[in-house]
């Protein structure tokens, strides 16, 4: 089992942010300063990968009993 991916801070970001180019700062600036559910300039810059969206790896679970609770 894989355990969750620790919380970046500020203080864990600012390095990287310092070590952008300047084209790169202004990228990240656009991405962050776009309209909130505006996804379309994220999604163009860096695509989905293929892991980002659920796939029906196990479709037997979904046959598993007391999935679906009291009934």
């Amino acid at each position: 089992m894989q355990s969750m991916a620790k919380a970046l801070t500020a203080d864990d970001i600012l390095p990287l942010v310092a070590s952008l180019t300047p084209q790169e700062r202004v990228r990240l600036l656009r991405l962050m300063t776009s309209p909130k559910g505006a996804d379309a300039p994220v999604y163009q810059s860096l695509p989905p990968s293929g892991d980002e969206f659920s796939t029906d790896d196990e479709p037997l679970a979904w046959e598993a009993e007391g999935w679906e609770g009291p009934g």
